[in-house]
């Protein structure tokens, strides 16, 4: 039985940081590759004039998910209370963002900075843990006041040393006690840290809002060594009816580039990844 979920391209593979000036032909580029929806990474809410690409995700047909970026600066395991405020603060702007654009929740690995890996003692980690989780359920609360839920995404040991898997995620879902948690996975941490895919998607079950994929060395999805059969039957088990993301990076940005650790593009160009990734995808789910 064909999986019953629509498909969309990261504005991270072309663009960054994605601003109103680019979305009118990016947006063009991929609803003329077929793509249902565009994934908008916030990298910076004064760079997204709501209305106008509100105007443009109509005229193009295109539905709208929103992820976020969560530098030193949004970080809510800091020790400064100054710098949970203001990622609290983004968290809401881009909620609002979500709330005109027609998303029903934000992505992305809210609860730490992304590239805070360290071996830190283990009061030290409780301390952190509790940061995440107290600071999460104010964010959640912000979420549910404007209708909406966070999809909150493990990142792979190398990019966080807070929340790693599909277990750590459903740990502290558990622990913020909100409804408005959810999980988002991306298949190229957990191509890195799940011994068992299928394993951790029926653990996610109802609370999995949004899956992103590439392959397993971030570039075009069915050309490496990612176990799709495994991603798809664990899918079809849970009923999973939301979007599937293909999510890689463009190496024009160097900073960008270096936070991902892109040395070298991952395809010929990033139109033939989305274009050829879209193609598969299609073919997998059908």
């Amino acid at each position: 039985m064909a999986l019953d979920i629509r498909f969309a391209a990261s504005t991270w593979l072309w663009t960054s940081p994605f601003h109103t000036g680019i979305a009118d032909a990016l947006f063009g580029k991929i609803a003329a590759m077929g793509f249902d929806a565009v994934e908008i990474a916030v990298e910076d809410p004064d760079l997204v004039d709501v209305p106008i690409v509100a105007d443009l995700l109509r005229r193009h047909g295109l539905q709208a998910l929103v992820c976020g970026a969560f530098g030193a600066d949004r970080d809510l395991t800091h020790e400064d209370p100054a710098v949970h405020r203001n990622a609290l603060d983004y968290i809401l702007r881009c909620l609002g963002i979500c709330t005109a654009l027609g998303a029903g929740f934000l992505g992305g690995p809210m609860y730490s900075a992304v590239g805070k890996a360290r071996m830190v003692p283990p009061g030290q980690r409780r301390r952190e843990w509790a940061l995440a989780v107290e600071n999460l359920r104010t964010a959640c609360t912000l979420a549910a006041d404007n209708g909406l839920r966070l999809a909150i995404e493990p990142l792979n040991r190398f990019e966080s040393d807070l929340v790693n898997t599909c277990a750590d995620a459903l740990r502290l879902i558990d622990d913020i006690a909100h409804p408005a948690a959810g999980i988002l996975l991306d298949a190229f941490h957990m191509n890195i840290e799940e011994p068992d895919i299928h394993a951790a998607l029926t653990a996610a079950g109802d609370r999995l809002l949004h899956l992103q994929v590439a392959e397993n060395y971030r570039g075009t999805p069915g050309s490496g060594q990612t176990r799709w059969d495994d991603y798809r039957r664990g899918l079809h088990d849970i009923g999973y009816r939301g979007s599937v993301t293909i999510e890689s990076f463009t190496t024009d940005n160097r900073s960008l580039a270096g936070a991902v650790c892109f040395w070298r593009p991952m395809a010929e160009s990033q139109d033939r990844l989305a274009s050829e990734g879209l193609a598969f995808l299609r073919r997998w789910a059908s």
